[in-house]
């Protein structure tokens, strides 16, 4: 199973009165700072011991011009006194001059479950304008990575999962399909112990206020992709008067709860479909249903491939969403489609590969792991295999390709799981807060473009900037877009804030 909050691979991943400055800090140092309430002093006092990094996780080390260090956080910010946990962070220092600095710049890659520590460093050439104003910092979240990282099976459980139906026309596909979910968190609790209870959204949002503090900041500037956008969010609720300048790129709808997720995604991956059917001049219906039809067969009858696995029709899901993320792939995918028209599956197997992270000698990345994992300690509300057959019918009217399964995994994706979750959609608002720049992009598949007037009316009058790209792809800073990434560098260069509601044509 898979759900689509993330930044892939191939894509960046990247109001008041324009001018105004928008949150600053001198960095360094701690004097005049507003530590984190409630930490004891052993956690708010501590210095990082900044170093030569390792390897990352699933990773080489990044080399030189990057930094390591780790932050002692509590596991339980409901009993600050009580265990800690460590937080790997990872750091480019500013380039500019004396005196330019701005301060520490915190990115969050997406997912949940992107590793910082692994991406930051593959986007220093992208990041290099801002770089010259801010140290880059980023961190493998709690449950990610170096940072407590969950991993829920070995890689010969990964691979004998991809044979589970995830889209049941049966009674034994479906208990095989829920028992498959259910046996997946056990393998999360087996791994995680304790630290699965407390890898939520808010917790590490908690984290990211102690990092502002021990970084030297007055306020936070954070850059956030995709589910980092949720993040930022949730960060603007609990600490408003420390907002510094914010942006928020592939804005994740703060008002859906797991089946207006499902169903945003479902619309956003369908859109997106459609505009590549087009690009290549077919008719979105009839081309949609032409790959509904060859999914059919390929349940029914998994394709050979050019290795010793089968191409299913999960793989071959995964296979179809991975260069809908981003337009520079959609020649990928005709190629893959041709193939498995003509009974070939390895180029979509390569490409579902490609998005679980799976490498020549069969091994895979944990993004997934870590994905699930934190969003099913946020998610409260758990639909049931009933309350999902219901959905079926609705869904597919949405998607022929993605509606069935994105309808059943309302109810597989935290079947089961071992922990609550936190809350039925998260909480953002900020009254107060200095403004936020939500970019949104209007073909964004995974995070679909309503998303970004919903964040700003949750966020509240005056909080919520936005700004629209009109793109192809996933999030949109880096993407193409000489008017964004001006507009984006501008507000957390300078702090100037552009007028709500501006537009970037493609």
């Amino acid at each position: 199973m898979m759900r689509f909050f993330r930044v892939a691979a191939s894509a960046v991943a990247a109001v008041l009165v324009a001018g105004c400055g928008a949150g600053s800090s001198d960095g360094g140092g701690g004097d005049g700072l507003s530590p984190p309430v409630g930490l004891p002093a052993s956690l708010t006092g501590q210095e990082l011991d900044w170093g030569r990094c390792g390897a990352a996780s699933d990773g080489p080390a990044p080399g030189d011009g990057w930094q390591c260090a780790t932050l002692e956080v509590p596991l339980n910010h409901a009993k600050p006194k009580g265990a800690t946990m460590d937080v790997e962070l990872i750091r480019g220092r500013s380039t500019g001059g004396p005196g330019e600095r701005v301060g520490s710049l915190l990115l969050n890659f997406g997912g949940p479950g992107a590793s910082g520590v692994a991406y930051l460093p593959g986007y220093g050439d992208l990041l290099s304008t801002l770089r010259e104003r801010y140290d880059l910092v980023s961190f493998d979240p709690r449950g990610v990575g170096s940072s407590e990282g969950v991993r829920c099976r070995d890689d010969e459980e990964i691979q004998a999962a991809e044979s589970v139906d995830t889209t049941p026309d049966t009674a034994a596909e479906e208990r095989a399909y829920f028992e498959d979910a259910a046996d997946f968190g056990r393998g999360c609790a087996q791994d995680a112990g304790e630290v699965l209870g407390h890898i939520a959204t808010t917790d590490t949002a908690r984290d990211m206020d102690l990092m502002r503090h021990v970084l030297g900041d007055r306020t936070l500037h954070y850059l956030g992709f995709s589910y980092g956008t949720e993040l930022g969010g949730v960060y603007a609720h609990l600490f408003p008067g420390n907002v510094g300048r914010m942006v928020l790129d592939a804005v994740v709808d703060p008002t859906a709860d797991t089946v207006g997720q499902a169903r945003n995604q479902t619309l956003g991956f369908q859109r997106a479909l459609d505009a590549y059917l087009e690009s290549t001049g077919q008719d979105p219906e009839k081309g949609s249903q032409r790959i509904a039809d060859l999914l059919k067969k390929i349940d029914a009858e998994p394709l050979r491939t050019s290795t010793d696995r089968e191409l299913t029709e999960t793989s071959a899901l995964t296979g179809l969403i991975q260069p809908l993320y981003g337009e520079r792939s959609w020649p990928a995918l005709t190629g893959a489609l041709e193939a498995a028209e003509r009974g070939d599956g390895s180029g979509l197997l390569k490409l579902a590969d490609e998005y679980n992270e799976r490498d020549s000698s069969g091994h895979y990345g944990t993004v997934t792991h870590a994905q699930r994992a934190i969003s099913c300690s946020d998610d409260r509300r758990r639909p049931t295999p009933e309350q999902a057959r219901k959905l079926l019918p609705g869904f597919r009217k949405i998607s022929p390709v993605f509606g069935a399964y994105m309808a059943w995994d309302t109810a597989g994706w935290c079947h089961d799981w071992p922990v609550a979750g936190r809350f039925d959609t998260p909480e953002v608002s900020a009254p107060g807060a200095d403004p936020i720049l939500l970019v949104g992009n209007t073909g964004d598949p995974a995070t679909p473009y309503e998303g970004t007037r919903r964040m700003a009316e949750e966020l509240g009058e005056g909080v919520g900037v936005q700004l629209t790209w009109k793109g192809e792809g996933h999030t949109a800073y880096g993407s193409g877009s000489e008017c964004v990434d001006s507009t984006v560098e501008s507000y957390l260069l300078d702090g100037t804030v552009p007028k709500n509601g501006k537009v970037c044509a493609s």
